[in-house]
Formats: structure tokens, C-alpha cells, sequence
């Protein structure tokens, strides 16, 4: 009998899915997309999330011209720092605290007067939140994710996503990690936990193509 350690195939072979194939109801959700990065991006993730900013946005758009619902996900903590709990154990300094310039969404994605901004104290979009009722509101069985850090808020929210038993899409090409090396290693994780989770933005832009304009 063979001893040899035999993993999954989608943890050797991680590329994003060529073809979006959800399966009933599609919500994206964009997560802390602040409009200056967290000083925990390294330079190289700094230096091209302004063009990933502006992609993340067409793709709002594009949601929206198809009238498919996007809920966005804010981390804002108080000035005092009580609410942050343990989240500073990891030497982190603090971040993201209400009114401090660049914890406001980046301009171009701020939700209209019909879509959900739902504020969140912990990496997890899920943790705390009303995220779950406004997903099932929406009769949700895929979310897509989009935004900051993957190796946190992406992570940790698919994570709990699979958990409430949604169907996890992440736009690859939409996120970036503290470094490349914990960015691929959360979404290595994540292909982990569901097969079809990665995706590029080209397949979901196609995949908005096939859907039927709304009705005015």
C-alpha cells in the first residue's frame, strides 16, 4: 500500500477557472477597497492597486448595467480602538479608524442609494455582520469576491462564506495580498476549500455578456 501524500489537484493546480458557472443567484461583494492602501500591501501590491481600483470599478459598473445586486464591505473602526479586540496581536499598527484620510472607499465605487454598505469590525466580512441576511435577501448561492488583503479579509471571508455553504467565486486579478507570496498562498487556500473558487475577470465580464438587459 502506497504511503505517498496525495493532495486535492486544485492545490498543485490553482490557475483561475477560464468560465464563470454560478449556480442560482450572483451577488458581488467588494471588500475594503479604501481609497489609500493598507501599509501592510508591500510596494509591488501598492504599486498596482490604483489599476486594480479602476478595473474593480468597471466591473461595478458592469454589474449594475445588468441591474445584479453588489453589496460593499467597509472595515472602519472606532477612534478610541475599543472595538479592535485582538485584531493587533499581529504587530499590526492601527488601521482603517473612522475619519482618518484613506479609510473612505475609493472614489468610483461608492454604492448607490440601493445597494448595501455593510460595516465590518473583524477580517470577515461574515464575522458580526448582517452580510448573511442581505445575501439570503438576495436568494444568493454564488458571492464573487473582489478587494484587500487576500491573505485576510478575501480569505477569511470565503472561508466563513463556504462555511454558510455559498457558492465562492474570487476574481483573482481583483486582489491583492500583503505580498505575492501570501497572496498566492490564500488563494491556494481557498481553491482548497471549493474547486471552481478562482476566477478572472474576463470570465465574469463574459459571463455578465450572456445575461439579458433589464427591463426599464
Amino acid at each position: 500500500m502506497s504511503t505517498e501524500l496525495v493532495w486535492p489537484v486544485q492545490v498543485t493546480e490553482w490557475d483561475p477557472s477560464p468560465e464563470l458557472k454560478p449556480v442560482g443567484n450572483v451577488v458581488l461583494v467588494v471588500i475594503d477597497l479604501h481609497s489609500d492602501g493598507p501599509r501592510t500591501i508591500d510596494a509591488a501590491g501598492l504599486a498596482i492597486r490604483d489599476d486594480r481600483n479602476e478595473r474593480a470599478a468597471e466591473l461595478v459598473s458592469a454589474f449594475r448595467a445588468k441591474s445584479a445586486p453588489v453589496v460593499f464591505v467597509h472595515e472602519v473602526h472606532n477612534s478610541t480602538l475599543v472595538d479592535f479586540g485582538r485584531e493587533l496581536d499581529n504587530n499590526e499598527e492601527p488601521y482603517a479608524v473612522e475619519g482618518a484620510v484613506g479609510t473612505e472607499i475609493f472614489p468610483g465605487l461608492a454604492p448607490t442609494d440601493d445597494e448595501y454598505t455593510i460595516i465590518k469590525r473583524r477580517h470577515s466580512a461574515f464575522f458580526g455582520t448582517e452580510l448573511d441576511i442581505v445575501l439570503r435577501g438576495y436568494h444568493a448561492e454564488t458571492i464573487i469576491l473582489i478587494g484587500d488583503r487576500t491573505d485576510a479579509a478575501i480569505h477569511y471571508t470565503a472561508v466563513d462564506a463556504h462555511q454558510h455553504d455559498y457558492r465562492i467565486r474570487v476574481i483573482s486579478d481583483l486582489v491583492i495580498g500583503s505580498d505575492a507570496e501570501l497572496n498566492d498562498a490564500a488563494l491556494r487556500a481557498i481553491k482548497y476549500l471549493q474547486r471552481d473558487a478562482l476566477i478572472s475577470t474576463d470570465a465574469v465580464h463574459d459571463w455578465l455578456d450572456t445575461l439579458p438587459a433589464p427591463q426599464s
